[in-house]
């Protein structure tokens, strides 16, 4: 079962706090006594965290998450959510879930670090998180294992600020033993969006697995993706965007993989394997069209992998991939400026980075200390951490995370907290975390809309496997095949036989699906070998 409905991808099947404890913040207060934030992540055991009040958690240090089995539902604070600045977070332990939470760490406490990172660890799922002003990368996950960073968005870090190296402004290292990247916006970082982390670390690039789709990258400074020094890379349908700030030589740009230099865990030489695929490239229609037009080996290709060529890194069908709603880049664009990030109530930060993704351009040109174009260097310079407005807590008479109100209409007992881990609402998740999910159930519900979900997770995609995209503006459903097309079904839920369309022989077909109720449908397609291939349209 799923972390909660709409988690995907590779760490979708953690299961963070279920079945434990709930926990309730009721303080923005940084200390170490029951009722903070840092309290609740302190506790062992099998917990859920959830707010009471809203609003900005100055922190007086880092906090690092070592004790898992953890959710953190941000989504249950009242008013406008919650924002944690000053010190990082890091997650440091197996099995965690955080979902709509702000990680804005800034500059006032002089930290060389990133806002949101974490790594070594397992079963890891980022949902709906808005991460900024970091003075190293923003957000960095690399060699976990079973890990997803979904529909977050990842913006401004600070570019000449304290990092002891000088210039940074990254927006992250990314990777993992079987980690999921989808539909997360990373906008405003001079580089690293991401830097892939290869296997320089673990010395196992046959571990290192990473399905990187449907992600924005807007307004990027001199490169976008790079890196990838061992492991195996998807990067299918992400939308590319440059701003004010990018480069003219990155700026039709996809990838940059590089070749080990032999400075850290593994030898020289050794390179990642790219399947590219779908990634559209604004105001390129050849590099949309061929996307490894977009592909530039880096010199180091030359230094310590001489005459290896694009061709060599080159895959012609994904790598194993754990399923994900997947758009075509355009629709995925729309998505995510829709609903990714604390989106449940937005703040001005990411309102702001949404209109400036969207207009192409940048409120602020002037980054505080000599960086320009939507590059910052300082929180300051846009304005600073927005207040975060509280509001009064539902009751919850005995505290089992479930409003009174709630169970009344669910007809379960507020006065008792033993309903809470029972399955009794929906036959599927406890009580409490029906509760939690309802919250937000319509953003999960219409961010999927116009995606395609196969059944072939787990499977390394075949050549007989087809593609489908459903185009929800014009209400098309585009199936393209390896093989000819003989038929096609689709189903309703309930089976029910909506559609069926003889293929006539055809590689390619689209197939309306304007008159039909919104909705999810099976989709059926036998090719001219009698195979037949499966997948579900979120309509």
């Amino acid at each position: 079962m799923p972390a909660f409905p709409g988690a995907e991808g590779f760490g979708k099947y953690a299961t963070g706090g279920r079945g434990g404890a709930v926990i309730y913040v009721t303080t923005m207060d940084d200390h170490s006594s029951p009722g903070s934030l840092r309290y609740a992540v302190a506790l062992t055991g099998a917990r859920i965290v959830l707010f009471k009040v809203s609003g900005t958690i100055k922190l007086k240090s880092a906090l690092k998450i070592t004790n898992g089995n953890l959710t953190i539902a941000g989504q249950t604070a009242p008013g406008d959510g919650i924002c944690i600045r000053d010190y990082p977070v890091e997650v440091s332990a197996d099995n965690v879930v955080i979902r709509f939470i702000r990680f804005r760490m800034g500059d006032e406490t002089q930290q060389e670090n990133d806002a949101l990172w974490g790594r070594n660890h397992k079963n890891i799922l980022i949902d709906h998180c808005s991460v900024s002003w970091s003075t190293d990368e923003c957000s960095s996950f690399y060699d976990n294992e079973n890990f997803t960073m979904q529909w977050c968005i990842v913006s401004e870090s600070l570019r000449n600020s304290v990092h002891g190296k000088g210039a940074h402004g990254y927006g992250g290292i990314w990777g993992g033993k079987n980690a999921s990247f989808h539909h997360n916006l990373l906008a405003g970082h001079d580089s690293r969006n991401p830097r892939f982390c290869g296997s320089r670390y673990s010395n196992n690039a046959a571990a290192e697995l990473v399905d990187f789709r449907n992600n924005v990258i807007y307004n990027w400074g001199s490169n976008t993706t790079y890196g990838a020094e061992g492991g195996n890379y998807n990067m299918v349908n992400n939308y590319y965007k440059a701003g004010p700030a990018t480069s003219s030589s990155s700026k039709f740009r996809i990838l940059q993989p590089y070749a080990d230099d032999g400075t850290n865990s593994q030898k020289a030489g050794i390179y990642g394997k790219f399947y590219v695929s779908g990634n559209y490239v604004s105001g390129s229609s050849a590099v949309s069209n061929d996307n490894w037009q977009g592909v530039s080996l880096h010199s180091s290709f030359g230094s310590y992998a001489a005459g290896v060529t694009k061709n060599d890194i080159k895959a012609e069908t994904a790598f194993l991939f754990a399923t994900v709603t997947t758009h075509d880049a355009p629709v995925a664009y729309e998505n995510v400026l829709a609903y990714a990030g604390t989106s449940l109530k937005r703040d001005t930060v990411d309102r702001r980075i949404i209109h400036d993704t969207r207009t192409g351009t940048a409120t602020f040109m002037t980054g505080g200390n000599g960086s320009s174009n939507g590059i910052i260097d300082t929180q300051s310079a846009v304005g600073g951490w927005p207040e975060l407005k509280s509001a009064d807590a539902p009751l919850d008479t005995d505290a089992d995370g479930m409003p009174d109100t709630w169970e009344d209409a669910k007809g379960l007992n507020k006065n008792s907290a033993s309903d809470a881990q029972l399955k009794t609402v929906d036959g599927e998740y406890p009580n409490v975390e029906v509760y939690i999910n309802s919250l937000v159930s319509g953003i999960i519900e219409n961010q999927n809309k116009g995606g395609v979900i196969t059944f072939a997770s787990g499977l390394t995609k075949s050549k007989n496997q087809a593609e489908l995209f459903y185009n929800h503006s014009s209400g098309e459903l585009n199936i393209h095949h390896e093989n000819a097309i003989e038929n096609v079904q689709i189903y309703s839920l309930t089976g029910s036989v909506m559609k069926a369309i003889h293929g006539g022989g055809s590689k390619q077909l689209k197939i309306r699906l304007g008159e039909l109720p919104d909705g999810i449908y099976l989709v059926r397609i036998q090719d001219e070998q009698n195979k037949v291939f499966s997948a579900k349209v979120v309509k």
